[in-house]
């Protein structure tokens, strides 16, 4: 599917065009660096005291910018600018909204290069990352706007028994909801979130990562610039914490949007639920420990590419990323010197290369998370296949860069077969029959993607109808459990990671942000005399 007309998840792999706009935004966007930014709320910039600096991840020696370090005043004054601009905003004719959206997306295209090279400076992403990020983000808010309209903004007659009655279902927002996003999507997953509101009437206070600050800032004025009006959407910087124990205390928040780890999204929900005098919806991805499994008659050479690329891509970074694989004893070792051949080959490096596979971890606490699982690994009978180093000498001396690792024989009950890490680290197992591995994979409690390599037709029916994950593939070279796309694949986890069972991008999504109402009109009087 082609919505945005530069760059799509297909064309990456083929188009040799974009290089050169890629690399000329490369060099633009550094001249936005080092500027201090304000957090805007009712429409206006405020600043404050206290501040905080925004570094590359490739070479922490690259300040971004400084940001006002936001505390529960200000998530306050935002949660009561949203309040004060929702009977607008929320009253305005759906169609309108959908234009709004639309242009916010046209705007987001026509600086899609510029966002891009923004999203390798922040978040260490290569090119091909960062270019599908942002036309992924793009395709979103245009897919949400074509549901709104082919559900009639969600207004539907319906038939009274009574006579000389008009009643109609109207699913209608919420009021004002705190969207709070992740670094590793900053554009794509904030947009969502916010698109998801903000279309269906609702206002939002947006709280970017303090890990990504500048990204949100360009989704800001991107969605002001669309047309969104003052305190319809506010962004608050800082530190998560202020924010959060405002948001699920208030009386004033209707909803909350959030992804990120179980832990955060887990006490959100909870507190959301315990504080309020009523139940608000929360709708909440996070994360996933997911698995992809290799039976005996799969295509190794595109189980081992699909598999590197869902295990590697962005350094492991990714909610979607596999991080456990469970391939047929007889084939075991045969994947896993494929494997180990194609991981060593993957270039680890400055993601503004051209060549560079993947590039750095997000800051030094992923540093601390890789090498303690690679020592507990070996400490525990892992046998190391491939990677395990943090690589420090030459090019690699400012940020934290890592080699894309492989670690077999260890315990199927095993911490690294349990909990996500998000880093490169796949854990690879054995089984001898399908239902153990479709046992292994469902040991969790969580449920987001998962795959499977088979050329057994039988099988991949047989995966399918019991592997308990909400967003499953078979026979996927391009990435074993990742890529999902707005319109073709909903991306939402089941069990602990997700909470409404409607996923982002996809056709339901949009009921996550409303509640119905059942209007009826007496047309005329009953009865005679």
């Amino acid at each position: 599917m082609q919505e945005s007309g530069k760059v799509t998840y297909v064309s990456l792999e083929t188009d040799e065009s974009f290089h050169g706009e890629y690399e000329g935004a490369l060099l633009a966007i550094e001249q936005e660096f080092g500027e201090r930014y304000p957090m805007y709320i009712g429409g206006r910039e405020v600043t404050t005291p206290r501040e905080f600096e925004a570094r590359s991840p490739i070479d922490p020696g690259i300040l971004l910018g400084t940001f006002p370090e936001g505390g529960e005043e200000h998530a306050r004054k935002g949660i009561a600018a949203a309040n004060e601009a929702f009977r607008d905003w929320s009253c305005r004719d759906w169609r309108e909204r959908v234009e709004i959206v639309r242009k916010t997306a046209d705007a987001m295209e026509d600086r899609l290069f510029l966002l891009a090279a923004l999203l390798t400076y922040e978040a260490g992403k290569t090119r091909y990352e960062a270019l599908a990020e942002v036309s992924e983000a793009v395709d979103m808010l245009r897919y949400y706007c074509r549901v709104y309209e082919q559900n009639n903004g969600y207004i539907f007659p319906m038939r009274s028994p009574a006579p000389g009655e008009e009643v109609r279902s109207v699913m209608r927002p919420h009021g004002v909801w705190a969207v709070i996003s992740p670094f590793n999507f900053p554009v794509a997953l904030a947009a969502g979130m916010v698109t998801g509101a903000l279309l269906t009437g609702n206002t939002v206070v947006f709280k970017p990562t303090s890990k990504t600050p500048l990204s949100g800032v360009n989704l800001y004025r991107l969605f002001v610039e669309g047309g969104v009006p003052p305190g319809a959407i506010n962004l608050v910087t800082g530190h998560g914490g202020p924010f959060g124990e405002v948001v699920v205390a208030h009386p004033g928040v209707a909803g909350i949007a959030f992804t990120g780890s179980k832990a955060v999204g887990t006490w959100l929900e909870q507190q959301f639920a315990t504080v309020q005098p009523y139940r608000k919806p929360v709708v909440a991805e996070l994360g996933s420990k997911n698995p992809t499994i290799v039976t005996a008659s799969a295509d190794i050479e595109k189980a081992v590419e699909g598999v590197a690329r869902a295990a590697f891509g962005f350094a492991g970074q990714k909610c979607s990323a596999t991080s456990r694989v469970y391939v047929h004893s007889s084939v075991a070792e045969r994947f896993l010197q494929a494997l180990r051949d194609r991981a060593d080959r993957m270039e680890v490096g400055d993601p503004r290369r051209r060549e560079t596979a993947f590039g750095p971890l997000i800051d030094d606490d992923a540093r601390l998370t890789f090498q303690k699982a690679v020592e507990e690994a070996i400490r525990d009978g892992g046998r190391l296949i491939a990677g395990g180093e943090v690589l420090d000498d030459g090019i690699y001396g400012r940020g934290v860069y890592v080699r894309p690792t492989v670690i077999a024989d260890l315990a199927h009950g095993h911490r690294l077969f349990k909990e996500e890490l998000f880093v490169p680290i796949l854990a690879v197992g054995t089984f001898n029959s399908l239902d153990e591995a479709l046992n292994l994979a469902n040991a969790t409690d969580y449920g987001l993607t998962a795959g499977i390599f088979t050329e057994d037709p039988a099988e991949i029916g047989y995966f399918f109808d019991r592997i308990r994950f909400g967003v499953v593939y078979a026979n996927r070279r391009g990435g074993a459990t990742t890529g999902a796309w707005p319109g073709a694949q909903p991306f939402g986890g089941w069990k602990a990671s997700g909470s409404t069972g409607r996923g982002v991008g996809g056709p339901y999504y949009l009921l996550s942000f409303v509640r119905e109402q059942a209007q009826t009109q007496v047309t005329e009087r009953a009865g005679g005399g």
